[in-house]
């Protein structure tokens, strides 16, 4: 039944891939794979592969890049995305020897992948379960271990009919979690190659805060007045922003810096006709007008995380749709993180909500309501934002655990 998926998802995206930017990305991505293993592959050479999803994934592996190839200099490392957004943004990636997409996973490409890269030691990411790659590097007796992992009981692999994906489980050499929670799950499957070891993206935070770049504009639109406050919403959607941006209008004590997932003219025309109070765009602010605007709309990418430090509150977007983006990435700063309510399959999410350092919100009404008591009682603030960075220099440190325990 597994295979039979991968064939049908395969053939969709060949399918749609001439009519759909994404696909087409990935499908050719996949036949320069092979060329590009063949091409740069020294034989001689020691691999360790780290495949992750995109982005996000990608930013728990690279802190353990980044110590391995300081620590373990004799490997090279393969870079494997599944996702196109994040093999675009990485894929002139200078840390790594080489950067690939994963071809699907079907049995003949897995052969051919692993035939070509014959990897010592793999390593994946989160929520990579792909069974036919785990299974093949199984049987060829090459480690692999799962890093920064989380489970939760509605999961495949804990339902009547889950049975395949259980196997997968029990094919890691190690499977590295993030909570005691997920370990329970693990060990009720008769498995103990789990260990409870924290997420790695907590370090990568933290050295992303410690190299946060000083940006004047920024600086100079949060230079503010008696009773003012500065809230960031960070990777917000058309969702978020039905609620932030109402409420922004109506609050004159609030200035907001507003930076979208999706930065393009559409979308950002769509946020702008929204706004009923000064604002402008980062790329059209100078020094001489930035003070006259309410409103920073951010429309370069790759600032956010910077900005964080500028707010007094962060509002992180994804919370009505798929999911949360980073919360972390602001919490580092020591202010207090909003979102929405699909929140549960995100640990750090339910671990801020439980120590007082994340609030979560599902209309204008509790929006209002959180924000409000900030105003009225700034030491709430103050204290919501010490829970906030003391969650995250709690949680770090298991870049270096999991690279010890890793059999090189």
């Amino acid at each position: 039944m597994y295979n039979v998926a991968i064939s049908i998802f395969s053939f969709f995206m060949h399918m749609i891939a001439p009519f759909h930017k994404k696909a087409k990305l990935m499908i050719q991505g996949h036949t320069d794979t092979f060329e590009t293993l063949e091409k740069k592959i020294d034989h001689n050479s020691k691999y360790l592969w780290f495949h992750v999803a995109s982005l996000g994934e990608y930013e728990q592996a690279q802190p353990m890049i980044e110590t391995i190839k300081r620590e373990k200099p004799t490997y090279k490392i393969i870079l494997s995305f599944f996702s196109p957004s994040g093999y675009e943004v990485q894929k002139n990636n200078t840390i790594v020897d080489i950067v690939c997409y994963l071809p699907f996973d079907r049995k003949k490409n897995v052969k051919r992948f692993l035939d070509l890269a014959n990897p010592n030691i793999a390593i994946f990411v989160k929520y990579e379960f792909w069974y036919n790659f785990i299974h093949g590097l199984y049987l060829r007796k090459i480690p692999v271990y799962l890093i920064s992992a989380t489970f939760r009981p509605n999961q495949m692999f804990f339902k009547p009919w889950g049975n395949v994906f259980k196997k997968i489980l029990k094919y890691y050499t190690q499977i590295f979690v993030q909570d005691k929670e997920s370990k329970r799950l693990i060990n009720k499957q008769g498995l103990n190659n789990v260990t409870v070891m924290g997420d790695t993206r907590m370090d990568r935070v933290i050295k992303i805060k410690e190299a946060a770049l000083d940006l004047p504009l920024v600086e100079k639109f949060t230079m503010l007045k008696d009773n003012e406050s500065i809230l960031v919403a960070g990777s917000s959607w058309s969702e978020d922003e039905d609620l932030i941006i109402p409420y922004f209008n109506k609050h004159a004590y609030l200035k907001l810096i507003i930076a979208p997932h999706l930065i393009n003219e559409e979308h950002l025309k769509q946020i702008e006709s929204k706004l009923k109070r000064p604002f402008i765009r980062y790329s059209q602010a100078t020094e001489e007008n930035i003070r006259d605007f309410d409103c920073l709309i951010v429309d370069n990418f790759g600032l956010l995380s910077s900005i964080y430090r500028y707010g007094q509150v962060a509002y992180i977007g994804g919370g009505f749709g798929a999911g949360i983006h980073n919360l972390p990435e602001a919490a580092v700063h020591g202010i207090p993180v909003i979102f929405g309510p699909n929140y549960h399959k995100f640990l750090e999410a339910r671990e801020l909500l439980n120590n007082g350092g994340g609030f979560t919100i599902s209309n204008e009404a509790e929006l209002n309501k959180v924000l409000k008591n900030f105003v009225t009682s700034p030491e709430d603030l103050d204290i919501a934002g010490e829970k906030a960075i003391e969650y995250i220099y709690n949680s770090a440190g298991a870049t270096k655990k999991i690279v010890d325990k890793i059999a090189f």
